[in-house]
């Protein structure tokens, strides 16, 4: 049987079927959810664990109250592999880390959608910060940012220096309750990890593969020349960055963001280039809004290189921010992963090329701006 100690602790389970992970956060089932008055994200309201927020103007990051990986925890050490079907089949493997929260705003009911182009762009320079600060000395990364400190020099991040090298550091948003967003407050999360997570680890084989087979070009670089190219799946861009359909999309309106040059994290970036990364997701979300005037819901995240990897995983990895929506038809028609999706592969019904069509043609003023506006 598993060790008890299992029932209490972070740890990611072995799949031998498909040779991968999955991680388990049984301490998390204990976190709030959805809104109370008293939001426990708002500036100055109490947290869900007793600590009080600031008043805060702009983003606001604290460790998450109920973090699905903690930094300590009681020990777990797998038993000795004795070619028993135990130790064959019930693998698992300790994980540490630290999750954060980042409000977008203040504001109780501004989404990225809502929000001002400055204001996006305090949320990358947040989300710079916070990698920055994680990045291992032994990175090629951190010789190209100077030293950053975490608070308590900072009023509006409520942390301090990690107390291990985490391996990697994933950036996300869920997007309504459809996502599974706990609180309506616009908000997103940074969860870094001892372990690669599955997501980016096959990402980042697949661009190592693909450098090493075509003369140490970058895939991500070489595709967004081609969709630049032939336009179709394009949803926006300027001149640093590219939104599609990807050719390959699973999701109704997935998107993927795509830096046009090779950048292997936000540390990349230029004052300019984050301009236009903020003109990027402001134009997405707003699409999103206006193509079936709702609160749109997506999973959204970035995948960048490793806090802590080899150096050709840094130099291979390429930045990019994938939106993952279910609406299909309307409002509240949405697509399901089951079935043939979840026993065989993915299937889709409009076409990627339909998809950007459409939310091209939904640009503009946000639908509920001018809804208030005609009041």
């Amino acid at each position: 049987m598993p060790a008890s100690v299992l029932d209490d602790v972070s740890h990611r389970r072995y799949n031998p079927l498909r040779g991968s992970w999955v991680l388990v956060s049984p301490h998390r089932t204990k976190r709030p959810w959805q809104y109370d008055p008293s939001c426990y994200l708002c500036p100055g309201n109490k947290r869900a664990a007793g600590g009080i927020n600031p008043q805060y103007e702009n983003t606001f990051v604290f460790v998450n109250d109920y973090s699905a990986v903690k930094e300590e925890q009681a020990e777990y050490h797998p038993p000795d592999n004795d070619n028993s079907l135990s130790s064959l089949f019930l693998r698992a493997e300790s994980v540490t880390g630290k999750c954060y929260v980042v409000t977008f705003a203040p504001s109780h009911n501004l989404t990225l959608a809502d929000l001002a182009h400055q204001q996006i762009v305090t949320i990358i320079n947040t989300w710079a910060t916070l990698y920055a600060a994680h990045l291992s000395s032994t990175s090629s990364l951190s010789q190209t940012v100077a030293a950053t400190a975490l608070p308590p020099a900072s009023p509006n991040i409520d942390s301090v220096r990690p107390k291990v090298q985490y391996r990697y550091m994933q950036i996300f948003e869920n997007k309504g309750a459809a996502m599974g967003c706990s609180n309506p407050h616009p908000h997103g999360q940074i969860w870094t990890t001892t372990s690669l997570p599955e997501e980016p680890a096959v990402e980042i084989e697949q661009l190592k593969s693909y450098n090493r087979e075509h003369g140490g070009h970058h895939m991500l670089e070489d595709y967004a020349r081609l969709e630049s190219d032939q336009r179709e799946r394009i949803v926006y861009q300027n001149s640093a960055f590219i939104a599609v359909c990807p050719w390959w999309a699973t999701w109704p309106f997935e998107t993927m963001v795509i830096a046009r040059e090779h950048k292997r994290a936000l540390t990349d970036f230029s004052s300019s280039e984050k301009e236009q990364l903020a003109e990027v997701l402001s134009e997405v979300t707003r699409r999103y809004d206006n193509l079936f005037e709702t609160q749109f819901p997506y999973s959204m995240g970035l995948h960048q290189a490793p806090l802590d990897g080899s150096e050709e995983e840094t130099q291979c990895s390429h930045f990019h921010i994938h939106f993952y929506p279910p609406l299909l038809r309307s409002a509240t028609v949405r697509k399901f992963l089951v079935g043939y999706e979840m026993m065989a592969e993915p299937q889709r019904d409009i076409t990627p090329e339909q998809a950007a069509e459409r939310l091209r043609g939904c640009g503009g003023v946000l639908y509920r701006m001018k809804m208030n506006a005609e009041q």
